[in-house]
């Protein structure tokens, strides 16, 4: 066999060195995607950590000052309860309960003249405000003096319609310590000149509370963007005179 003849047996040089070339290409490419992945997830992390601490800083700051005891907080006219949960059987929840127990001794001391309950009543076989109207009722608080709101179906709507709706200028937001700084803050963003007292006591639930303390954090990105949209609540609908009405008499 002459070297002419074996000279085709073995590979050009350009092609044996293309082998690597293209068996790296895909591993390269493979690299810069993690390399931008990495980059992006921790971008979303980073400005997802600056939402979080910036929301709750402005809570703490709006709020700061106007959360008191319930022996020590300043009258208003009104109270306003925030609703929570309510069993199948129409009756509070213990969270609720506290919230509305705090309400009732407000009312009795004369801290406040009348009690605007905002719930969720969303569905017809769900109605937070008429439990929570109920309750307070049944526990000595006059019924003309006990006036629900229907669509506060979260703290922000509460407040807005609190002011829009409503026409309350000043008021005791009650709910659970835990939240007491949102709600304030909220209300007073909507142009309310707005205290508030916390509840302690559901503190007993163990596991459910610190569940919602956990959950708190969160809701207050939710209240920064609601508050920087400047959204409209759920359901605004026409002025309500049940407020002017119950302070009337």
């Amino acid at each position: 066999m002459t070297s002419d003849q074996e000279q085709p047996e073995s590979a050009p040089a350009g092609a044996a060195q293309a082998e690597p070339s293209g068996s790296t290409a895909p591993a390269r490419g493979r690299r810069r995607w993690w390399r931008v992945t990495r980059r992006v997830v921790l971008l979303s992390v980073l400005a997802g950590l600056l939402a979080l601490v910036g929301s709750i800083g402005w809570v703490r700051w709006q709020a700061s000052g106007h959360v008191y005891a319930i022996e020590d907080v300043p009258e208003a006219p009104v109270a306003l309860v925030l609703g929570a949960q309510v069993h199948d059987n129409g009756s509070p929840s213990g969270f609720l309960e506290a919230r509305l127990d705090i309400a009732r001794r407000l009312y009795e001391t004369g801290k406040v003249r009348a009690v605007l309950v905002s719930g969720d009543h969303g569905q017809w076989t769900y109605d937070e405000p008429d439990a929570m109207r109920q309750w307070l009722i049944d526990r000595g608080v006059p019924d003309r003096k006990v006036v629900a709101d229907h669509a506060g179906f979260d703290t922000y709507d509460s407040c807005q319609r609190a002011v829009r709706v409503f026409g309350v200028r000043q008021l005791i937001v009650v709910t659970q310590s835990y939240h007491i700084d949102r709600a304030v803050a909220l209300c007073r963003d909507a142009g309310i000149d707005a205290a508030g007292v916390g509840d302690d006591t559901a503190r007993r639930f163990g596991s459910f509370w610190t569940k919602a303390v956990v959950r708190e954090q969160g809701a207050c990105v939710k209240a920064m963007l609601d508050v920087v949209t400047g959204r409209d609540p759920v359901f605004l609908g026409r002025h309500e005179t049940g407020v002017e009405d119950a302070l009337r008499d």
